[in-house]
């Protein structure tokens, strides 16, 4: 079978290697959508923490059930997403329900080679149920349950001013969940084109262009009370140290992206607003079923997500391309 190999950063080339075989409590995907996020693009530029190289990248899967072991609860043929944050089940962590956060997680595409091929094996445990979506929104679960496990974390209520920094798709997809709830959602970014489709497409009203007036804008947005739940989503340690400035006295501050450098705040600033700070990792099982329960009511806006499409063994030519259009680019899923 083929697949795409991160040998180092900037270097993707296609492979041939054995097609897998299922063993007990496995079951084996022929491959049809892989979503590529920020995590795949960190990666392929060298500036993902958690990853050696080489690498099989991939980890927003859609795909068929092509084999099995014995007493599977899946047929062949059938339509699954996957859960790629494969947990231990044993540590603290898992034993208090929280295998997000698993203390010896392996995440597909990231510890160990994911789905950017034709075949991939995966424990059946992590599979699900992708009935009744498409084999594109199926491949688009997992990051909209990246936004939705943030904004559960956060415990968003009705008619929270929210503010999300950021509008790649973590942060749309964080955005989209946080007015699912009833919030008062304002959007940011650097990129006014990410900014225009959000509102024009996506359905989200207010956004602010990042500017050396940001914090007098947000002021004025909010009767200079700023926002009860701030949810960074930017990738960048100067916006999530900058972030602390435009959360409200009493509210939730919450760190969606993963960086290499040290935070600091001032911490008369931290404890002045009471502040609640919170990281927010991966998702759970509840988070997945949220998001396709939303899709499946016509809730989400998924063809104005799902922006562009590239055929597998075009992937290495065309990845490059896709960074360097990061402005229209929002969600890009390769074709198996």
């Amino acid at each position: 079978m083929k697949a795409i190999l991160c040998d180092a950063p900037f270097a993707l080339s296609v492979i041939e290697r054995a097609r897998p075989q299922p063993g007990p409590g496995e079951v084996l995907l022929k491959i049809a959508r892989v979503g590529l996020c920020g995590t795949d693009y960190h990666i392929y530029s060298g500036t993902q923490p958690y990853l050696s190289y080489p690498r099989v990248m991939g980890h927003e899967i859609s795909g068929t059930v092509a084999a099995t072991g014995e007493d599977s609860a899946f047929g062949i043929g059938q339509l699954v997403t996957v859960n790629p944050y494969l947990a231990c089940g044993e540590c603290r962590a898992c034993r208090r329900g929280k295998p997000n956060c698993c203390s010896n997680i392996s995440v597909l595409g990231v510890h160990q080679d994911g789905a950017m091929s034709e075949y991939v094996l995966v424990p059946e445990r992590a599979l699900i149920d992708a009935t009744g979506l498409s084999p594109d929104h199926a491949a688009m679960v997992e990051f909209l349950a990246i936004g939705a496990h943030a904004v559960s974390r956060a415990a968003v209520r009705r008619d929270d001013r929210v503010l999300v920094v950021g509008a790649g798709p973590i942060g749309v997809a964080a955005a989209l969940f946080a007015k699912l709830d009833g919030a008062d959602v304002t959007l940011i970014d650097t990129r006014q084109a990410r900014l225009d489709h959000a509102r024009e497409k996506i359905g989200i009203a207010h956004t602010i262009l990042v500017s050396d007036q940001l914090k007098a804008d947000l002021a004025a947005a909010t009767d200079g009370e700023f926002f009860d739940c701030v949810f960074d989503a930017t990738g960048n340690i100067q916006a999530m140290s900058a972030g602390l400035a435009y959360v409200a006295h009493g509210g939730t501050y919450v760190l969606v992206s993963v960086v290499k450098d040290d935070l600091i705040f001032p911490d008369p600033e931290f404890h002045k607003r009471e502040t609640t700070l919170l990281s927010s990792r991966n998702a759970t099982a509840g988070d997945f079923d949220r998001v396709i329960a939303a899709i499946c009511s016509g809730k989400l806006p998924m063809r104005a997500l799902h922006t562009h499409s590239v055929a597998m063994n075009d992937l290495p030519r065309d990845l490059p391309n896709l960074i360097d259009q990061a402005d229209s680019v929002l969600k890009a899923i390769v074709v198996m």
